[in-house]
Parts: C-alpha cells; structure tokens; sequence
C-alpha cells in the first residue's frame, strides 16, 4: 500500500520538543531532541532548520524598494481634500507621479473611448484640461490607443514605490467622507 505524504506544520518546534520529551519513558536532552526533529524533517542540524525557514521567508516576498516620502509629499500638495488634482505641476518628477494617480483610476484591461478617458479624467482634476492629462498620460507609457485614436487602454505596469505611496495616499483621501465637496470646477 503506498503511503502519502502527511504535511505537519509545528508553530513553535521547541514547545513541540518538550510534549514530544513528556511522553517519552527515558526523554533525550531538549538540545538533542530538537536535533532529531530536524534530521528526521531532512536538515543537517536545529540551527540549518532555522536558517533555511528565514531563507525562505525572505525569498517568498522580495523586499519592496523604499519610496522617497518627500516627492510622495509634494506631489500630494497638488491635490485637493476629495483626492482631485488642484493644478498641473511645473515640476516634471511631480508630474510624472500625478499620471501614475490618474493611472490608477482608469479601469484596467478595459478598452475606452475618448469620451470615457476624459470624463474619468475630469472627475479627478479641476483646471479642466483632459486632452493635457490624456497627452501625457500617453507619452509616459501609462496609456495607449489605436492610431485612429478612438480607444485607449490602460497600460498594466508595477508603479514605482512613490506612486504607490501616493495612490495610497490618496484613496485614503477620496474614501474620506469631506463636508466642503462640491462639483465645481473653479476653485
């Protein structure tokens, strides 16, 4: 009869030691109990157990770049309460991270058409000048369209860790329940 495998998963291997060492007659040490718990799981010794557990954790989730929290800082300042864009930045690297919020609002995989690019576009700024936002959002790589220009898509990329700092940011913003939110553009 063939056996299958029967995963065993310890939260905490010394405590499991220690009630494994209670129902022995004549238990071994603590040490050397937790030595033949890792031989027996396939590892050399406790201590190469261990390390091959951290090695894994930190393999399993790659380690997220740091974000400069002072670009994410100015590039905030451009937006208003409601999470809408006040004004178009002078600086470029400002610009740039307002597109990826922009980005972030556009549905993914979905083909648009003009019209619907624009009117996101408009709900999420207030100096009224989609074609500029659309333009730019093209010529950064975040948005595409056909050559006629009648649909666009959102392009699927990994933002950078400062866009994703500030998209963060601002959907704590526009969840956020604000008493002087209005529809008006001129402000």
């Amino acid at each position: 009869m063939p056996r299958s495998p029967l995963p065993l998963t310890v939260p905490d291997l010394s405590a499991f030691a220690r009630a494994l060492a209670r129902q022995l007659d004549t238990p071994p040490p603590h040490q050397s109990l937790l030595k033949m718990l890792a031989r027996a799981a396939g590892f050399r010794n406790h201590q190469h157990m261990v390390a091959s557990g951290a090695a894994e954790a930190r393999l399993a989730t790659p380690p997220e770049a740091p974000a400069d929290h002072r670009r994410v800082e100015r590039a905030l300042a451009q937006w208003d309460a409601t999470g809408r864009l006040r004004q178009w930045p002078a600086r470029r690297a400002v610009q740039e991270l307002c597109l990826w919020a922009l980005w972030a609002r556009l549905p993914a995989e979905t083909t648009l058409h003009e019209r619907d690019v624009n009117g996101a576009l408009n709900h999420a700024h207030l100096f009224d000048d989609a074609a500029l936002l659309r333009r730019s959002l093209i010529g950064m790589g975040l948005l595409s369209r056909n050559r006629d220009g009648s649909d666009y898509r959102r392009a699927e990329k990994a933002p950078p860790p400062e866009a994703r700092a500030l998209i963060r940011h601002l959907s704590t913003r526009a969840a956020a329940p604000s008493p002087a939110r209005t529809g008006s553009r001129s402000e």
